[in-house]
């Protein structure tokens, strides 16, 4: 496989109206498989990282993904190269990279199956079944857990807050991600961090919508991104109504403040 060979592929899998180039390097190297010049618009693969051109196209795609957000940036600074300094691997790129595999797998040109190693497959089985949907249902179960708790403590007159930090000694954020997934009708094949994730999706046929999507084998990443992109949609009364719950929650955490600073003043 060489540079042209690559770069039209490349232009199947998603047209690109910037040009560019490929270029296999010949070498190895230790520390990155590829690189994507936004100045110059120049693809490096070094090639002597690969074992099979299944890994060379991943990694092709993977460096065009930059490409193609340099095009768009080029085009919403009208046309002139302005430096990034923001993360670039950011939830954009991977859901765009994503998007982009399963279109080089549609096309042939990229393959991702377990079924030629069953090992792998019988390995991956043990991981989903015995770990990731075990831990799931632990999860579910410690958040539920955790909710009883803090009706115990509201009961005792104890301040939940002070019994986490300081009985389960956990941090109040988790605790918190915790309770959600243990209060939320979610899979838990989908492992704690996917169910995690769901919890805070309000709407419920939102959520079923987003878990049928990581069911299907989109990634995580993808399925961020096109919440995101749902999420901006919303009327004009859907709006308002997150700007009010972000605005109380704001309000609740300067009158706690304020409560802490009056009590220390009061002690001076």
């Amino acid at each position: 496989m060489d540079n042209e060979k690559i770069k039209q592929i490349l232009l199947d899998i998603k047209e690109s109206s910037l040009d560019f180039s490929v270029t296999l390097t010949g070498k190895a190297c230790k520390t990155v498989n590829g690189l994507y010049k936004p100045e110059t618009r120049e693809i490096l693969l070094h090639n002597k990282n690969f074992k099979s051109e299944n890994m060379l196209i991943y990694t092709a795609v993977h460096e065009y993904t930059h490409h193609l957000i340099n095009e768009q940036q080029l085009e919403e600074a009208g046309g002139k190269y302005v430096p990034k300094f923001t993360r670039v691997h950011n939830q954009q790129f991977w859901a765009k990279f994503h998007d982009l595999l399963e279109i080089a797998e549609q096309k042939g040109y990229y393959v991702l199956s377990i079924k030629d190693s069953p090992e792998l497959a019988e390995l991956t089985e043990k991981i989903k079944k015995e770990y990731l949907e075990t831990n799931g249902r632990l999860m579910q179960e410690f958040g539920k857990l955790l909710a009883k708790a803090h009706e115990l403590c509201e009961k005792e007159g104890i301040r939940y807050e002070d019994y986490l930090d300081r009985i389960l000694c956990m941090p109040r954020t988790s605790a918190k991600d915790i309770t959600k997934v243990g209060l939320t009708q979610v899979n838990p094949a989908l492992g704690f961090d996917n169910m995690k994730m769901l919890s805070s999706i309000k709407k419920p046929e939102d959520r079923q919508t987003a878990e049928q999507q990581l069911l299907s084998g989109k990634s995580p990443n993808t399925v961020r991104e096109m919440m995101k992109k749902k999420s901006k949609e919303s009327s004009p009364k859907e709006k308002l109504e997150k700007e009010r719950d972000r605005l109380n929650k704001t309000i609740a955490q300067l009158t706690q403040r304020l409560e802490f600073v009056e009590e220390s003043l009061a002690q001076l």
